[in-house]
């Protein structure tokens, strides 16, 4: 693995999103793509994808759900039959009409341009989401309640057409999952979209080290064609929210667009009620402005590609051969304890040339290993989050597991004793308006469900409602006042601006 550009990293206080795709560019996660809005993902930022999709993939399996695959191309006339559905996607959706190229004869060697005679009878979408194309195959499979319920994920790409890049958390093609299910009351679809809003919770506070609030989004917020959307949310450095996750419960709109009913028990004939979720590679930037700092990447040990880099050092051959000799054992030791771990043995790069590299890249503990400490039978380890010791060669599986696990911990409390400190309850509008300026972050307040008190806010403040919080997230005492119009508050809603 070459070094990376030894370039400064812009202070995240200075200017934060370029801060944000310094850190991506010199960890070598992700760069931008010839084609407009799009982006490649490097192997660094591909191999962390990887772990978030075996964990979550274990999450799913283990509530009854099964991995399918769906075609990447929906006819058109598909997104129509719901109303909503297609009202949300129209201006997003990349559209195929032709099946070839013909040359051109004009403007040089290899011009081309569609073929007329191979325009489609019928226009088909690329991928934006594939509640249409599913639902349309629901149909075909489910005939009785003894099919139900149908529990489905795919892992794939989407195309939803954007112009205006941000790496991993806005671009044309992502990577995601997308979960879909069919079943035979409205009570279980309820429970399914509850049980995977817990899942997605865990993963994030447990894996990414994200604290998250969770809750429903507003009519305006929710998913189009959706009866009640769930959403995750999280707090960034920069004290914006990100959306890491929703769950739709469908109802059965798409049902009765696809005429997806069963049998009962009792021999009548009943329209399914569905459930659609998804995360994607969005959870990478999360990931990110989360926990990085002005060094470079800090990568929560549990998803950290390289989770311990070894370094040995020395001035001669006789040093090499003996300080990559423990070195490697070390190594060995540490992948016999499910430790992913790397011995760095390049050659003329001096140890904090290699530090520099490793810290860039987030690799949460590093292990020195000098002449003096191999006489010494000890290594020094050094936490990307600072702090170093020395440690025993012996027992060095323990003593890494440990540290990582308590860097994991260290890193979920910061990110929350953070969001804690950038939350502010029961304001008043002014406070609200003050807040919203600086510094930001999530303000709970009294709203009056209104959707003209909700348009005026995000215009006048570009703060939106990010969900109305479950109960474990509300405060002690339920606001009686809108905050922004005075009159008496229904709900209890949580406002930040977002990305």
């Amino acid at each position: 693995m070459p070094p990376p550009q030894a370039q400064k990293i812009t202070p995240r206080a200075q200017d934060f999103s370029e801060w944000y795709t310094d850190v991506i560019q010199q960890a070598e996660l992700a760069d931008y793509s010839p084609v407009r809005g799009c982006m490649v993902i490097r192997p660094l930022g591909y191999r962390m994808w990887e772990l978030m999709q075996g964990a979550l993939d274990d999450m799913f399996r283990a509530t009854g759900h099964e991995n399918a695959y769906f075609p990447l191309f929906i006819p058109q006339s598909f997104l129509a039959r719901e109303a909503e559905h297609v009202e949300g996607f129209a201006k997003e959706v990349a559209i195929v009409t032709h099946t070839r190229l013909r040359a051109t004869g004009k403007g040089g060697a290899g011009a081309v341009e569609p073929d007329p005679s191979s325009a489609l009878e019928e226009p088909l979408v690329v991928r934006p989401t594939s509640e249409t194309i599913i639902y349309a195959m629901f149909a075909k499979w489910i005939h009785s309640y003894r099919d139900l319920p149908l529990l489905l994920n795919q892992w794939c790409n989407v195309v939803r057409w954007e112009l205006r890049t941000r790496l991993f958390l806005r671009t044309t093609e992502f990577l995601w999952q997308e979960g879909h299910t069919a079943h035979a009351t409205e009570a279980d679809a309820e429970a399914e979209a509850r049980q995977i809003l817990g899942v997605y919770r865990r993963f994030q506070e447990q894996w990414m080290a994200m604290p998250v609030l969770t809750g429903l989004k507003t009519p305006s917020e929710k998913f189009a064609g959706a009866l009640r959307t769930y959403a995750l949310e999280a707090l960034m450095q920069d004290n914006k929210a990100l959306q890491s996750g929703t769950s739709h419960n469908l109802g059965q709109n798409f049902a009765k667009a696809f005429n997806v009913q069963y049998q009962t028990a009792a021999g009548g004939l009943e329209y399914v009620w569905n459930t659609s979720w998804g995360v994607s590679t969005r959870l990478i930037g999360g990931l990110i402005m989360t926990h990085s700092d002005d060094n470079g990447l800090v990568a929560p040990p549990k998803l950290a590609p390289i989770q311990v880099v070894i370094v040995p050092i020395w001035k001669s051959d006789e040093e090499r051969s003996q300080v990559s000799g423990v070195g490697g054992q070390v190594k060995t030791v540490l992948e016999q304890a499910g430790i992913r771990a790397k011995l760095d043995l390049r050659e003329n790069m001096k140890p904090g040339a290699k530090y520099f590299d490793w810290e860039a890249r987030g690799v949460p503990v590093r292990l020195e290993v000098g002449p003096r400490d191999v006489a010494a039978g000890q290594l020094v380890l050094a936490r990307r989050t600072g702090g170093k010791a020395a440690v025993k060669v012996d027992g060095v599986a323990a003593t890494v597991a440990a540290a990582l696990d308590q860097i994991q911990a260290g890193l979920f409390q910061a990110a929350k004793d953070r969001r804690e400190a950038h939350t502010i309850r029961n304001v008043t509008k002014q406070q609200f308006i003050d807040f919203m300026k600086t510094p930001g972050g999530f303000a709970y307040g009294g709203f009056c469900g209104s959707a003209e008190c909700e348009a005026q806010i995000k215009d006048a403040t570009a703060a939106t409602i990010r969900v109305l919080p479950d109960p474990e997230f509300r405060s002690a005492e339920a606001p009686k006042t809108c905050m922004w119009c005075g009159k008496p508050s229904v709900v209890e809603a949580v406002w930040a601006q977002a990305y």
